[in-house]
């Protein structure tokens, strides 16, 4: 049930598309178990921009980063044995990537080498981590979605602090996915997928992780909330795979407007960028496109203030 009118529908545009030099449509192992087996070019991720203004992206089968030119022109800067989701980029210049297979990974830009960083919790494995966020003073969450969902609800939410110390916050969660961190409001918003949700995790009362609540509550369709962002007045804008489109809801969840996909449906993550920070980028990844649009408010910095 929804209390609330239709918000206002805004149109996208085709940014850029993956070049078909780099497509090679072939059965991969992380396609088997999560495209229902179908033969796939790439699935693009983790769309995070640099302070020179380039867009950085990930294509999870075929373990690729990518970096796009303001000009739309493509750059394979690295390609290892991963399956590469989430990426946000550190003050310092280097890049922490989610891998599905591998855990907490770093990326040096500049020469393409990439190590890991976290590959266990407590010498367990994760179940496949998906998504990360920086907090202004260093500390990174993430999320390890795996396989979980509504037949399975022990998804993760996790936090490493900058001095290296792994806690838990959540490990009862359907699907979690993209997370953010909101320093106005001293809250995370989490994506939980297959419940069709967007879950509240209040910060401030040290280890104590309480009073966690459903933000935003979607319709539903073939996916579900998947990447997220935010503007620098803390509306949340939520890709919602499957469905086309992406939602941007006010602070206390009122919907806005509905960014509609002008290429597929499967509308993976979303980044702030362009000269001003008031474009939106939205990975879409049946097409392997990064679709744009025009926002009236700039997004909130992604990086690190460590």
């Amino acid at each position: 049930m929804s209390f609330f009118s239709a918000p206002p529908r805004v149109e996208t545009q085709v940014f850029t598309r993956l070049p078909d030099q780099f497509r090679d449509a072939r059965p991969t192992a992380w396609a088997n178990a999560n495209r229902q087996g179908r033969a796939i070019d790439s699935f693009l991720e983790g769309p995070s921009f640099d302070r020179q203004g380039r867009l950085y992206v990930t294509d999870i089968p075929f373990g690729r980063i990518f970096r796009i030119s303001p000009a739309g022109e493509w750059e394979l800067v690295c390609q290892y044995d991963g399956w590469p989701n989430g990426l946000k980029i550190h003050q310092d210049g280097r890049i922490f990537i989610t891998d599905y297979k591998r855990g907490l990974m770093v990326l040096d830009p500049d020469s393409g080498a990439i190590e890991p960083l976290l590959e266990s919790a407590g010498s367990e494995g994760f179940k496949g981590v998906n998504d990360l966020v920086f907090a202004p003073n260093g500390d990174l969450y993430f999320t390890d979605q795996g396989q979980t969902g509504l037949q399975d609800a022990s998804g993760r939410v996790y936090k490493l602090d900058r001095q290296g110390n792994l806690s838990c916050l959540l490990n009862t969660v359907p699907s979690p996915n993209g997370i953010v961190y909101d320093p106005n409001l001293n809250h995370l918003l989490v994506a939980v997928t297959r419940a069709q949700q967007i879950w509240r995790i209040p910060l401030g009362n040290g280890s104590i992780v309480g009073k966690v609540g459903v933000f935003a509550q979607l319709h539903g369709g073939l996916g579900g909330p998947d990447g997220l962002a935010l503007d620098e007045q803390s509306n949340l804008y939520i890709a919602h795979t499957g469905f086309g489109s992406v939602w941007k809801l006010s602070t206390v969840a009122e919907p806005l407007e509905r960014i509609v996909s002008c290429a597929g449906i499967s509308n993976t993550n979303l980044a702030f960028g362009g000269a001003d920070g008031k474009t939106l980028f939205i990975t879409e990844s049946e097409s392997a496109s990064v679709l744009q649009v025009r926002t009236a408010t700039a997004g909130l910095p992604m990086y690190s203030h460590r």
